[in-house]
């Protein structure tokens, strides 16, 4: 089992998400930052698609109550074990009674701790991921709470601290173009691209909210309400872009202006408020191909480790 001392704000058990349920109305969910989730794991010798902990805030205490591995990825928290200093991105192994301190985050904006065998909360639909506003998955469907306990997967035999290099937030994120992208004025078009925009303090893990110039469109006419999923940028009638994250609604009658490429959605999970960055467009070839180049650094990773 792992001890929660320190919760922490908004630390939820979360895995890749839950797929092939949103004709039912039901969010992806999942970690924010997928790939930092996924090498977390591969580091402890977990599948990649094993539950692991998304942590916002901190600072969040996790004593460990069996010996084994963890390692944490993402942001840097500034983490400590029994008050030595770790580096993020790398496996330690851990002793029965030790504890382990997040107390970021120092740079980026989540962090992802995995533990060998995973965290074991019940599959619900398919995921062990909590969705916090349908109240169900991960543990007891809320974010975790000072004194809740983990039950840890069974253990691997694992020999050394391993690290992987840590990915660069750059402030270019891309996109295609949306279905309604041609139903904004010229002007609007021009400044999606052209104009920095930052991060608002009401974001979350449905949306991240834009501030920046108001986008309009060339008429006001309602939209019939079609499909969403996450990376989808909406545009509402205050003309301030919403960018759609592994929480968000299953519909929508907002116009869709643009589309983040898979490659890229992480970057929005390490976006702190106040960061700017600007939308950059790019070709569905480009982005298969961003999407390819992604696995197969994970399969170079996967093989430096294992051999596999």
């Amino acid at each position: 089992m792992i001890e929660i001392l320190r919760a922490g704000i908004q630390t939820t058990v979360q895995d890749q998400g839950r797929t092939g349920c949103r004709h039912l109305g039901v969010a992806q969910a999942g970690a924010l930052d997928a790939p930092a989730m996924w090498l977390a794991n591969r580091l402890v010798n977990n599948a990649g698609t094993a539950a692991g902990l998304e942590i916002v805030a901190g600072p969040v205490e996790i004593r460990f109550l069996r010996v084994g591995w963890f390692a944490v990825c993402g942001a840097d928290f500034d983490a400590t074990l029994d008050d030595q200093p770790l580096f993020c991105g790398w496996r330690y192994p851990i002793k029965k009674g030790q504890t382990l301190c997040l107390r970021g985050p120092k740079s980026g904006m989540r962090a992802y701790l995995a533990v060998d065998g995973g965290i074991e909360v019940p599959v619900v639909m398919g995921s062990r991921s909590t969705d916090v506003s349908a109240g169900f998955g991960g543990h007891e469907g809320r974010p975790l709470r000072n004194g809740d306990r983990l039950l840890m997967g069974d253990t691997f035999p694992l020999k050394k601290k391993l690290g992987t290099p840590q990915r660069q937030w750059t402030p270019e994120v891309r996109v295609l173009r949306g279905p309604e992208f041609e139903k904004f004025d010229e002007h609007s078009r021009q400044l999606f691209f052209k104009h920095a925009w930052t991060v608002s303090t009401q974001s979350n893990r449905m949306g991240y909210r834009l501030q920046g110039p108001v986008l309009q469109r060339n008429e006001n006419i309602d939209l019939l309400s079609h499909g969403v999923l996450p990376g989808v940028v909406q545009v509402p009638p205050n003309g301030q872009p919403i960018v759609l994250l592994a929480d968000s609604q299953t519909t929508g009658g907002y116009p869709r202006i643009a589309v983040v490429i898979a490659a890229d959605l992480w970057k929005f999970a390490q976006a702190p408020p106040g960061r700017q960055f600007c939308f950059v467009e790019t070709d569905l070839e480009s982005a298969k191909a961003a999407r390819q180049q992604w696995q197969q650094e994970l399969y170079r990773f996967e093989w430096s480790l294992y051999g596999k």
